[in-house]
């Protein structure tokens, strides 16, 4: 089949693999090097194959950037219009001719998950192709697959799991200890390849339910948590943290695994299909090593309002005494907590000490405006939680401060009318964990979490003096 070029941009009829497979690399080719020259020479950015997936994140907030980012981003935005509208239409076209449900077209505007889902249509044949192939070709990966997938639905569901959870373990492995990588590929392409691969083993031999092949995704998400528990290589905690996303995305694999084993799945595209869902994770993982995206500096703000002067805010502020019992749920599951401030000597240059459950950060003090402003940055920090786990101790790489580093924090106290005083608290930190918006949502409510607990101990006893002294 011929492609004019007036067909990139209509959604009706159809269009083969190969011709799908060569615009979509040209066009990605094109679109990357616009951007990184207009990046470069325009705007003075850096540019990678990553800065597509983490200005997802920004774009729903472009109007509390500053000027200069806001223009960037909006340039690449309006940029990437028309390869949207060509990625788009093309991909409609591919499932109409691989007879898959158009809806699918959704899992073009995934990152991670959209490379996995545009290798697979570039390796499905169209429905004609399907039709007119022998109805018994059998290749060597063909007889052997025949001999080792159980026909009946609960041995190839058991199989599917266990592979699955195999590969899963393997591929946590790989990004973590050998490429030190807690990003897109493992929390995004990992659980969507998962679901997808379990769920073609489960019907590689006939077509299942559409609730059997989600349960099979489900199962094979669950038996690597379980397994990276036992293995001591996760705690439960972490693995709470993560289990929507993976969750999520291994019902989404497993989602396009049931329409793929739905439709003339005869098995002759099943080696390339499972080599490429094999292989994809391992190879994003290194790609996503040799690029890695810029780690920002994100902000959590939090403010509370004492019914106490400024000064005596002040002096409750820089040290404070020990802090009860934490009742907050977080801290009570491992998250470090504060227990109290001890400062050594006064005024910039000095130096604070704030002790949490799992150590102590240290915290020299750059600015010193009495009764009205401290800031500070962090020079060390001990572990930011103690894990659950089967097993005495863990020692995770995620939580040895090389993924999540605090910079530091600056304190505003501000007057207000009857003697009150506004405290804001404004912590600095980075997180190297992507995607970045998911895990920001844990981030920022520890953080603020952390705030209100010191603040409301501040406040407590900033209270209690001006009351004493009221008295007197």
């Amino acid at each position: 089949m011929k492609t004019r070029f007036t067909d990139l941009w209509r959604w009706d009829g159809t269009i083969d693999r190969g011709p799908y497979a060569v615009i979509g690399l040209v066009g990605f080719a094109i679109k990357h090097n616009l951007d990184r020259i207009i990046a470069t020479a325009v705007f003075h950015r850096k540019w990678s194959l990553f800065n597509y997936w983490i200005p997802l994140g920004q774009a729903v907030r472009i109007t509390s950037l500053s000027h200069q980012d806001s223009v960037f981003l909006a340039t690449m935005l309006v940029l990437a219009l028309p390869f949207i509208w060509v990625g788009v239409v093309l991909t409609l076209r591919r499932l109409r001719s691989a007879g898959l449900p158009l809806w699918l077209v959704a899992f073009f505007f995934l990152p991670m998950v959209n490379l996995v889902f545009f290798l697979v249509l570039c390796i499905l044949p169209s429905g004609r192709e399907s039709v007119t192939l022998p109805a018994v070709r059998r290749t060597r990966f063909r007889a052997m697959m025949d001999r080792i997938v159980p026909g009946d639905p609960l041995g190839s569901a058991a199989l599917a799991v266990l592979v699955a959870g195999l590969l899963g373990i393997s591929a946590t492995r790989l990004s973590v200890s050998f490429f030190g990588m807690y990003g897109w590929s493992l929390f995004i392409a990992l659980p969507f390849c998962l679901g997808l691969f379990s769920v073609l083993i489960f019907g590689y031999h006939r077509p299942r339910s559409y609730g059997s092949c989600l349960l099979v995704s489900l199962l094979s998400i669950a038996i690597v948590a379980a397994a990276l528990l036992a293995l001591a290589f996760e705690g439960i905690f972490c693995l709470f943290m993560a289990a929507p996303l993976a969750i999520l995305l291994g019902v989404l694999g497993g989602a396009v695994g049931y329409f793929i084993q739905r439709r003339a799945w005869n098995g002759t595209e099943a080696p390339a299909t499972l080599a490429m869902v094999l292989l994809c994770v391992p190879v994003l993982t290194a790609v996503e090593h040799a690029a890695p995206g810029e780690t920002p500096l994100l902000k959590v703000q939090t403010r509370i309002e004492i019914n106490a002067s400024p000064e005596t805010v002040w002096r409750n502020l820089v040290a404070f005494p020990p802090l009860p019992r934490p009742e907050e749920w977080a801290f009570r599951l491992g998250i470090a907590y504060p227990v109290q401030s001890t400062l050594h000597g006064q005024g910039a240059g000095t130096e604070r000490d704030c002790l949490f459950s799992s150590g102590t950060f240290v915290e020299p003090i750059e600015s010193w405006e009495e009764g009205r402003r401290l800031k500070f940055r962090i020079s060390a920090q001990p572990p930011i939680m103690r894990e659950w786990s089967p097993y005495k101790e863990i020692h995770t790489v995620h939580l040895e401060g090389h993924y999540f580093r605090p910079e530091g924090a600056e304190f505003v106290l501000l007057p207000l009318p009857g003697g009150r005083t506004r405290l804001e608290g404004i912590s600095s930190y980075r997180n190297r964990m992507w995607p970045m918006a998911y895990w920001r949502l844990w981030s920022d409510a520890i953080i603020r979490n952390i705030h209100l607990r010191v603040f409301r101990h501040i406040k407590r006893l900033a209270e209690q003096e001006e009351a004493l002294a009221s008295r007197r």
